[in-house]
């Protein structure tokens, strides 16, 4: 069995997205990859290294400089005829482009899966990660989507995959790209932090919520996340939402500060090694979750906690 593995890239590194759908990739049969871009051969170069993979297909063309689903989507469709199985990470990048896939090639998308039980079955989460549905597809053609957090990242040496270049096609037409804005911080990125610290709406206001966990962030070499409350009432940005409408991270420690625990919440970071919980709420939920627990006001404990680090 063949599979086709989508690269995501910010044109100078392979992310660790990408490491974890190898992985998926590696349990159904030989690995192919799919690097698209303008200029990208030093991403090639990376990509052809990272272990199990056996070949890389490389699309370079000045209309994939930025990606754009549109373009990207036909020229995995038309690779799948030498494949058979399309897998790209769980993230906003792969949820882009894998249901474009799936629409071209006629087949059923299965999405976010946790494991691979065959090379037509397998696990995925449902209900907010409360159950875990096995499903079994019958299409030929399998266009998969990989919960980065339930596999480990594949070696980024230890390969030799073969580098050739494909067609890559015109640009469809049907989008154009625009600009950008990105949120440019030197902490980790959220998705790959080995410690997260996320806030609540207990903190009462963005001042407040970025004056305590902004610090204590930086002792602790961490990633910045919040709830969704906290998102919602103003307190950090979207990108620093976690769970299931936000992120799915799945660290070394996660510190839970000020957060109720919900059920959304609790998706996206219960598979976190070590969760640390401080709320004032002794019957909050996220204490059912957490490994560490501390009941009492964040304003006296944080600003103590970050001064004996």
């Amino acid at each position: 069995m063949k599979t086709l593995v989508l690269v995501e890239h910010d044109g100078s590194s392979v992310k660790d997205a990408t490491l974890a759908a190898v992985t998926a990739a590696s349990k159904l049969g030989e690995v192919h990859l799919l690097v698209a871009g303008k200029g990208v051969g030093g991403i090639a170069d990376a990509a052809s290294k990272i272990a199990g993979v056996g070949k890389v297909h490389v699309a370079d063309s000045a209309h994939l400089e930025h990606q754009l689903a549109e373009d990207v989507a036909p020229l995995a469709a038309a690779l799948m005829a030498s494949h058979d199985a399309f897998l790209a990470p769980a993230t906003t990048t792969g949820k882009n482009v894998a249901p474009r896939v799936a629409a071209l090639l006629d087949v059923m998308q299965i999405s976010d899966i946790l494991s691979v039980e065959g090379e037509d079955t397998f696990t995925r989460p449902i209900y907010a990660g409360n159950a875990i549905a096995t499903v079994k597809s019958k299409d030929a053609k399998k266009v998969i989507t990989v919960r980065g957090t339930a596999f480990e990242k594949a070696a980024t040496s230890g390969g030799s995959g073969a580098v050739e270049a494909v067609d890559a096609g015109g640009a469809s037409g049907k989008s154009s790209f625009v600009g950008a804005e990105l949120s440019k911080s030197e902490r980790p990125e959220l998705t790959s932090a080995k410690v997260i610290v996320s806030g609540g709406r207990a903190f009462g206001s963005s001042g407040d919520f970025h004056k305590l966990l902004d610090p204590l962030a930086d002792k602790l070499g961490a990633a910045v996340g919040a709830s969704r409350a906290a998102v919602d009432a103003g307190y950090a940005p979207n990108d620093y939402q976690v769970g299931q409408t936000g992120k799915i991270v799945a660290p070394e420690v996660y510190v839970a500060i000020g957060i109720s625990g919900a059920i959304q919440h609790l998706a996206g970071m219960k598979d976190s090694k070590t969760i640390i919980a401080i709320n004032k709420d002794e019957e909050a939920p996220i204490f059912q979750v957490a490994d560490i627990g501390l009941v009492g006001d964040l304003f006296k404990i944080v600003p103590e906690l970050t001064g004996k680090l």
